[in-house]
Order: structure tokens, then C-alpha cells, then sequence
């Protein structure tokens, strides 16, 4: 039985159709992708990608590195991070949670070196062997006095002693005890200075100001006495007419800064030992100064 040919006609146009509209829908594919290379991750790295960047094109590959020692030193050279070197090896890997926040973290700044603080100084300079001994003072032993505004070494002068009535030299290693008499050569004292006046005394390891005396000297004919007793200022057992206190201030170990403000006429230290053997190198003598009204002229 023979097809009517309009049918005929209809479905060779239905099957046209369906070709035409197959044909429309097909996508040509082109060749598949190449796998990454070591190269193309150090070339990512490298162009400034960030690590989820790099892991995220390597997981989509799903592609396993058999990576060689010198393949991760390479990598490492290159700066690639750990993270990713890690996905390199196995595209499954997920750091940890403090593993993730430890590279995301920047680095804590370092705080800066705790400042110990200076040991206390002694709120005493007398006590404290670093005290800082003001410019210009003196600080070698000996008894200096403030002349034209300057610290000029007193030199120091014999005195020979009597008491009970006879003279003792203090050469001849006898320790006198009680009332003196000390009797120094010459009226006057070649230092003459103005009051107040000003001194600076630096004495012996081991002894202190309170072994010092300032004496009055008395003009006699042709020489100069006084009258003292044995010991320091503190050590005396009874008054005595020519011993005299004075102010003095300790401003570092051993040195002592003296005031002297008293009536004008001839004075004298008397260093400790003055009147005995036990100090050789001040026994038997006294550093004499005459006060007076204006500033002396020359010494």
C-alpha cells in the first residue's frame, strides 16, 4: 500500500527538522587541558597571587605532585608557602584551624627591651663612692683654701709643743695628753684671705672632719701660740680657749667643704696626729691662714 504523498512530504520535513535542530545544539570541544607543572605554580607565586588563588586552581585539576626533594627546594626558594606546596601533594589537604590562623596572622611586633631601672643613688653624696665630686674641686689629701677664686694648696708649717713645761717634739714619738701649747714660726701666715672663707679638705682613708681642729693663733714676738688639747673637735674632754667650732659639709667620700666665718686675725688647722707619731705624714704640723677684710692682692 502506497503512502499518500502529502504524508510523505510531512515527514521527510519532520526529520529535516530534527537534523537541523541536532545539529544546532552540538558543542565541539576543543583539546583537554595540560596538567600544571612545578614552574606554573612558582609563576603564580611569583605574579603575586594569594595562597587561596593557587590551592583553589589546583584543586579544581584535582592534580597529584609527585614532588622530589629538589622540586620542594625549588618551591621554598621561590617562596611558595607551605599551604600550598601541602595542596601540591595532596589536593585533599586542609590545614587545621590554628595551622590557619597562625599563617593568616601577621607577626606580633616584639615589644621592646624592658628597661631595668638604675640602681637608687645614696640621697647622700657623702656616702655614695660614685658621687660626682663638683669641677674643679680637689681631691688629692690636704687642707685647699678658695684664693681669687681658686683652690690653692695650703702649705703646711712646723709647730713644736710644751706642755708641763717642756718642749716635745712630736718627732720624738711621745703622745702628748691634755692641754698644749703649739707654737708656729712667724706672726702672720703668708695666705691671706677674706672672710668668709672657703676650704676644702680632703683627709686619710679611714678618718673624718671631726678629727680636724681650727685653732686661733695669738701674735707674740716673733712667732705665734695657741692652746688645744689632744684629739679632734669631738674628741676633746674639756673646753679650751683657742679651739673653735666650724661648719662643714661632706660631699664625697673623704672630702669635706669648710666654711669659716669668724672675727679677722691668724688661724690654723691642725690635721689629726698633729701632736703625736701616729701619723707621720701631718704629725707635728698645722696650715696656717690669716683672715681679713678684702680679697687679698697676692698671696
Amino acid at each position: 500500500m502506497k503512502m499518500p504523498r502529502a504524508v510523505l512530504y510531512s515527514a521527510l520535513l519532520l526529520a529535516l527538522t530534527i537534523s537541523a535542530a541536532a545539529q544546532t545544539n552540538v558543542l565541539i570541544l576543543g583539546p583537554p587541558p595540560k596538567p600544571m607543572t612545578v614552574q606554573d605554580v612558582v609563576r603564580l607565586s611569583k605574579a603575586g597571587l594569594s595562597d587561596d588563588t593557587i590551592v583553589e586552581q589546583l584543586r579544581s585539576k584535582n592534580q597529584h605532585f609527585e614532588l622530589s626533594t629538589d622540586q620542594i627546594i625549588q618551591l621554598k626558594s621561590a617562596k611558595v608557602s607551605e599551604r600550598v606546596i601541602q595542596t601540591m601533594i595532596n589536593p585533599a589537604y586542609k590545614p587545621t584551624a590554628q595551622a590557619a590562623v597562625t599563617a593568616k596572622a601577621p607577626m606580633p611586633a616584639m615589644p621592646p627591651p624592658e628597661k631595668k631601672p638604675a640602681p637608687p643613688r645614696s640621697a647622700d653624696p657623702a656616702t655614695d663612692t660614685k658621687a660626682v665630686v663638683p669641677e674643679g674641686m680637689p681631691t688629692e689629701l690636704g687642707v685647699y683654701a678658695r684664693i681669687k677664686g681658686e683652690w690653692t694648696s695650703l702649705a703646711p708649717e712646723a709647730v713644736s709643743w710644751k706642755s708641763g713645761g717642756l718642749a716635745k717634739s712630736v718627732a720624738s714619738g711621745g703622745i702628748v695628753k691634755g692641754d698644749l701649747n703649739g707654737y708656729v714660726d712667724g706672726t702672720v701666715s703668708q695666705y691671706r684671705v677674706a672672710t668668709p672663707l672657703e676650704l676644702v679638705i680632703v683627709v686619710p682613708e679611714g678618718l673624718d672632719i671631726t678629727d680636724y681642729q681650727l685653732v686661733r693663733l695669738h701674735d707674740r714676738d716673733g712667732y705665734r701660740d695657741f692652746r688645744t688639747v689632744t684629739g679632734g673637735v669631738f674628741h676633746v674632754s674639756g673646753g679650751s680657749r683657742d679651739l673653735l667650732p666650724f661648719d662643714s659639709v661632706k660631699v664625697a667620700p673623704r672630702i669635706y667643704h669648710v666654711t669659716i666665718s669668724t672675727a679677722l686675725g691668724e688661724y690654723g688647722i691642725l690635721p689629726p696626729g698633729a701632736f703625736t707619731s701616729m701619723n707621720a705624714d701631718s704629725s707635728g704640723k698645722i696650715y696656717s691662714f690669716g683672715l681679713v677684710e678684702q680679697p687679698p692682692l697676692s698671696q
